[in-house]
């Protein structure tokens, strides 16, 4: 009985041994398999033109242009008509001050308004000043007066430019009438009569005040996310034109697990775009000197989901691209309403509840969030904490939705390698047939 007993022992202590054996073993082998695919995906983007292009050409150039393009961040001396129907000293010097502005310029006095429309028909000029000819009349009968502001509305920047130069001009010489009817003795009454709440404009995080600050944070977070996406699927339509049956995984043994799969692909794919990252928003804003105030801490806690929730739902969406130029139109065209979408250039807050929820599927819309924070307004990891969070929730749903759809590719690729070995079967078998019909003959 103790015999029994000691040998029982000694088989269930085998069996054990076996099984860690048998584990570490696998371990190894998903490993080995995982570096392999790792190696494969890098050996693929750089010979891959397309491939290569999208990963590492264009996040290194298109950013360059981008920020060259909003290099100068505010229009100077925009060109303007007046249509002067007063010809008066108060015109005469509302028009002085109107071209002393560093924004604006007089180009052109016209005769009447339709000379002035032709004018801007031509794109000669960006707008109009009408002076009515009772503008300095009301003024002396201490009267309010009129000051007609036309603006070419297809640019905002000389819009913006013409109309608040107008506007200020128009302040300046409300506060002298101001100062004039006032029965002030000393120069502080003056001041006090005419400006009785006096302010100091301070811009706290846009100090330029131009639309390269404003935009290119969020602009060249979204050069990231779509520049991925570019990459891999057209590395999957790739992986589908040179296989036999278009399916996404290939028949070989080192593709036989999910794990070993998704983690070989992202893990290239993670190291390509922690490089690319690094150079877009460290960089670039400091080549064309745009503010950046963003710390280490709150730059990696952004980038890190940022990159994974890409990677993974790029890997998801590239179930859909059955050929190269399908990726094309599946994202670029996306380009200009995820930018929307972010709130960057249109207020979050007046973005229809719909559209928000679409947004709330693009992992753009809180790395565009968050990087405006912590680039242009020096947040931290806690001011941010609501956009990191829910990145690194969209990379756990994506990462599990790409294991998803890749146990469905494994799945496809091994039905259709049953069917193919069926059909070698069948045929050998018909050989065979026909060989030994043939020497019965």
């Amino acid at each position: 009985m103790n015999n029994d007993q000691h040998t029982d022992n000694n088989q269930n202590s085998t069996n054990d041994t076996s099984q860690k054996s048998t584990l570490i073993s696998t371990i190894i082998d998903g490993v080995k398999d995982m570096c392999y695919i790792w190696a494969k995906e890098i050996r693929s983007t750089v010979t891959d033109e397309g491939v290569l292009i999208f990963f590492l050409l264009v996040p290194l150039l298109y950013p360059l242009l981008y920020s060259w393009i909003y290099n100068n961040e505010v229009v100077r001396d925009v060109p303007v008509a007046i249509v002067d129907r007063s010809h008066s000293q108060s015109s005469r010097e509302f028009i002085r001050h109107f071209d002393a502005s560093p924004d604006t310029k007089v180009a052109y006095y016209c005769n009447d308004l339709e000379e002035a429309k032709d004018l801007v028909g031509k794109q000669a000029v960006r707008g109009v000043l009408y002076f009515p000819a009772d503008f300095s009349t009301r003024l002396y009968r201490g009267e309010q007066s009129h000051v007609g502001v036309y603006c070419d509305m297809s640019l905002m920047l000389t819009y913006k430019a013409i109309f608040q130069t107008a506007q200020a001009v128009s302040q300046g010489m409300n506060t002298q009438i101001q100062i004039a009817h006032s029965k002030s003795i000393t120069v502080r009454d003056e001041e006090i009569s005419s400006r009785p709440l006096d302010f100091d404009e301070v811009q706290i995080f846009n100090a330029t005040g131009g639309y390269g600050n404003a935009l290119i944070p969020g602009v060249l977070m979204l050069i990231l996310q779509q520049t991925l996406l570019l990459g891999i699927g057209l590395s999957a339509g790739t992986a589908r034109e040179n296989n036999r049956y278009q399916d996404l995984v290939p028949i070989s043994r080192h593709y036989n697990g999910i794990f070993r799969i998704v983690l070989g692909k992202s893990m290239a794919y993670f190291m390509i775009y922690t490089v690319m990252a690094a150079y877009i928003t460290l960089c670039v804003p400091r080549f064309f000197h745009f503010t950046t105030m963003a710390t280490a801490p709150a730059l990696i806690g952004l980038l890190l989901p940022y990159i994974l929730a890409c990677v993974f739902f790029g890997m998801a969406m590239s179930c859909v691209v059955r050929y190269r130029e399908n990726v094309m139109l599946l994202v670029v065209f996306t380009s200009i309403p995820l930018l929307f979408m972010s709130g960057i250039s249109w207020p979050q807050t007046d973005i229809p509840s719909f559209w928000q929820g679409i947004s709330w599927l693009f992992p753009s819309t809180f790395g565009i969030r968050g990087f405006l924070r912590i680039s242009s307004m020096g947040g931290t990891l806690a001011d941010i904490r609501t956009e990191y969070q829910v990145l690194w929730t969209q990379v756990l749903v994506y990462f599990l939705l790409t294991c998803l759809v890749y146990r469905y590719q494994i799945n496809r690729t091994r039905s259709h390698a049953y069917d193919r070995l069926e059909v070698l079967k069948q045929k050998a078998k018909e050989a065979k047939a026909r060989k030994s019909a043939s020497s019965n003959g």
